[in-house]
């Protein structure tokens, strides 16, 4: 079986944590073996998230007043390449010598006329409390907006259109690689008034990323993973109630997250909707169980009945 598995942020970085090379691989080596338990007999293909990453180094580069701070483009590039490198050695280290590995830095060409420029909605770096957010948003022209009880930057979050790199990483999965690619949701790219391709100051949502990856893979699978073992209606609440197999239609109009599990649920029911085949939302923790049928939130097409 051929599955794209998204790996949430907590599965690089957990909320609140510092952010040291140190944590991050010890987080990555967990995410790890989890993989590892599904490797054998399927052929795997990871996304991962980077706000974090990206975050840290914009404010790295913002410190040193030498040169004009990288583009958010280049700071993709930059983390899609530290954190694949890091997820190889992991998942190295607990699979068979023989078993192939590659990092493929993904460009994902998004629309220069997307609304999403507009109306900036996606978080990158560490979280703030409110008078640092401020500070940052006069100082560095930053929007920022809620995250729990603390603030974040945010950015334009354009729809993915295009994987330019979709046939090398066929031919890798093709041939038995194991596959880290769309890091973040890709480098976001577009082409200009004059045909000229050059990147973009924007985040595209992983989740929506990672669907489009597994559709032009023709996954069998894509494993959406995150901290919690499922979508929840009144979450939060005495209410909450876990979701478990939905056809798509069953999640329209649910009152979701926005900067979190609403992506998810858009990216699951997108993928099952054009490709026929199941999505699931689940714990990182759980992916044997998601893998095998028996754990998650399942999303499927067709309509409500």
């Amino acid at each position: 079986m051929r599955i794209v598995i998204a790996l949430g942020g907590n599965a690089i970085l957990q909320r609140g944590q510092p952010m040291t090379a140190e944590n991050q691989r010890t987080n990555i080596r967990a995410a790890a073996e989890r993989i590892a338990a599904v490797a054998a007999g399927n052929e795997i293909v990871i996304a991962h998230g980077n706000g974090p990453q990206v975050g840290l180094l914009a404010l790295q580069a913002a410190a040193y007043h030498d040169v004009a701070p990288y583009p958010l483009d280049v700071l993709g590039a930059q983390t899609e390449a530290m954190i694949g490198y890091v997820i190889e050695q992991e998942l190295g280290n607990l699979l068979p010598a023989e078993q192939s590995l590659a990092t493929v830095l993904t460009m994902i060409e998004v629309d220069r006329d997307d609304p999403a420029f507009g109306n900036p909605t996606k978080p990158i770096g560490p979280v703030y409390d409110q008078a640092t957010a401020e500070k940052l948003r006069a100082s560095g022209g930053w929007a920022i907006a809620p995250d729990g009880d603390k603030f974040r930057r945010v950015v334009a979050s354009p729809k993915p259109k295009r994987i330019f790199e979709i046939q090398p990483i066929r031919t890798l999965v093709e041939r038995g690689t194991i596959v880290i690619c769309a890091g973040g949701g890709g480098i976001p790219t577009m082409y200009d008034e004059h045909g000229k391709l050059h990147g973009v100051e924007a985040v595209i949502d992983k989740d929506l990323a990672s669907a489009l990856l597994a559709e032009q893979l023709d996954a069998d699978l894509l494993v959406i993973a995150t901290d919690v073992d499922g979508v929840y209606t009144g979450w939060g609440t005495p209410e909450q109630k876990r979701l478990g197999g939905l056809v798509a239609d069953e999640l329209d109009g649910l009152d979701l997250p926005a900067g979190s599990m609403g992506p998810k649920v858009l990216a699951a029911c997108g993928f099952a909707r054009t490709t026929g085949k199941e999505a699931v939302i689940g714990a990182l923790t759980d992916i044997a169980d998601i893998v095998n049928g028996t754990a998650g939130t399942r999303v499927r097409a067709g309509a409500q009945v």
